[in-house]
């Protein structure tokens, strides 16, 4: 019988939880498959994901055309281990314990895929250390 180490929780935050962060938590996700669990959240979220973000995101094999904004709350950052913020600003709550990484990366926003897939090559690069880091893969 072994006892499984509790999945890390980690929240991807950016302004409008349209580009950077969802990007972010779409890679964690099919890199970790159920091994972390994933967010991702705005501060002041739109009303959709970016289309060049959906498409750019598309050409390397991952959908995120059904995902949806979602507005930052103070319980997902309580109940999140690694806070990964992307222009966040001041507006994310900020908790004792907790573990903070500020990615500055450009905002995709009014850019076209052209202008996103160097921001996504970046970002899948960071999400592979940071995931390398808090759940290594398990060798049999």
């Amino acid at each position: 019988m072994s006892t499984a180490a509790p999945r890390p929780s980690v929240l991807f935050v950016c302004v409008h939880n349209a580009g950077r962060s969802q990007m972010a938590a779409a890679f964690l996700t099919h890199l970790a498959g159920d091994r972390v669990e994933v967010r991702s959240a705005g501060s002041a979220p739109a009303d959709k994901v970016n289309p060049a973000v959906v498409e750019a995101m598309k050409e390397v094999g991952i959908d995120i055309s059904a995902e949806t904004p979602k507005v930052l709350t103070t319980e997902a950052v309580r109940t999140s281990d690694v806070v990964i913020t992307m222009g966040c600003g001041d507006t994310c709550p900020v908790f004792p314990g907790k573990r903070y990484l500020d990615w500055q990366l450009p905002d995709p926003a009014g850019q076209g895929v052209e202008a996103v897939r160097p921001i996504r090559d970046e970002i899948e690069k960071r999400v592979r250390d940071l995931l390398d880091e808090i759940a290594p893969p398990i060798h049999a």
